[in-house]
């Protein structure tokens, strides 16, 4: 029997949640330090690594609906860390006690009009609580760039925000997407450390396993018991899951979640579907994401 693994019915359009194209990043060294303190398991000093940067920025918009290509990071810092590192431009300003931040609002500010004049993107990701920024943001916005801002799990409250720090919570206001970062996660990356769950919350990572497990045993139910024995017998064999199936499963969950999986998301699906058919206990084999995939996409 001819393993069918697609639907001959038409495919299901993208949920209009979810937006796409190519995003630049804006990033505030001194103020990205501090959001990586909060609520983050040890300190973050003045000197990060900035190696694994990208990647987490990555995961966090994709969290939050935003299928997009990160294609580079500007990093506003008032001091040079020495590193070279690719898809990452570092802008040199004064210290924050020098000019009260003065400079990083010039320098930031003319590369996001820059941007928007040129359309030389479709969405801009930018780390900053500086209220000023409001009216930049806001002639972008008016000139058709979708402008998101960083922030930690606070804002998710935000009428407690607004009580709290009402200039960080009017700038938020006005961002089309609040993008949440882990803040263990992003203190780990900042640190040179792998991060446990690649800036999921607790909570959302245990909700991603449940999702994986419920569509992969949905299918997994509707699979024939002869094709069931044709994908043990190819399991055993190969450590890689074949192409057809690996499709159908990125394409349900895509479904499941409105949005693209990450890549370490990709090999926690994987492994969870090794668990299922192979007849191992039904749960995903690590307490985070894993951090790299190996595996073809």
């Amino acid at each position: 029997m001819k393993r069918e693994f697609f639907s001959h019915g038409p495919r299901h359009e993208r949920r209009s949640s979810e937006r796409h194209g190519a995003c630049m990043a804006l990033i505030d060294g001194r103020f990205l330090i501090w959001l990586a303190q909060q609520g983050a398991m040890g300190t973050t000093g003045e000197s990060v690594n900035r190696q694994g940067l990208l990647t987490l920025l990555a995961q966090s918009l994709s969290q939050s609906g935003l299928d997009v290509d990160l294609r580079r990071i500007y990093w506003y810092t008032d001091r040079s860390d020495g590193l070279v590192i690719d898809d990452q431009i570092v802008r040199l300003v004064q210290t924050h006690d020098a000019d009260g931040g003065a400079s990083l609002l010039r320098s930031l500010g003319h590369d996001l009009k820059q941007l928007a004049a040129h359309h030389a993107c479709d969405h801009v990701l930018v780390a900053s609580d500086d209220e000023r920024f409001l009216a930049s943001i806001d002639e972008a916005q008016l000139s058709g760039l979708s402008v998101h801002l960083l922030a930690d799990e606070s804002a998710r409250n935000m009428p407690q925000m607004v009580r709290t720090d009402p200039g960080w919570a009017r700038l938020l206001a006005q961002a089309d997407r609040r993008v949440i970062v882990n803040s263990q996660a992003l203190a780990d990356i900042l640190q040179g450390k792998t991060p446990v769950g690649m800036g999921l919350a607790v909570e959302d990572l245990e909700e991603l396993k449940k999702s994986m497990q419920e569509v992969i045993s949905s299918w997994w139910d509707e699979e024939p018991e002869d094709l069931r024995e044709d994908l043990r017998e190819a399991l055993q064999i190969s450590r890689g899951i074949p192409q057809e199936v690996d499709r159908q499963l990125l394409l349900r969950m895509r479904h499941r979640l409105a949005r693209a999986l990450s890549l370490p998301e990709k090999k926690l699906l994987r492994e969870t579907l090794r668990h299922v058919v192979m007849g191992e206990q039904a749960q995903a084999p690590a307490e985070g994401l894993p951090a790299q995939e190996s595996e073809e996409d």
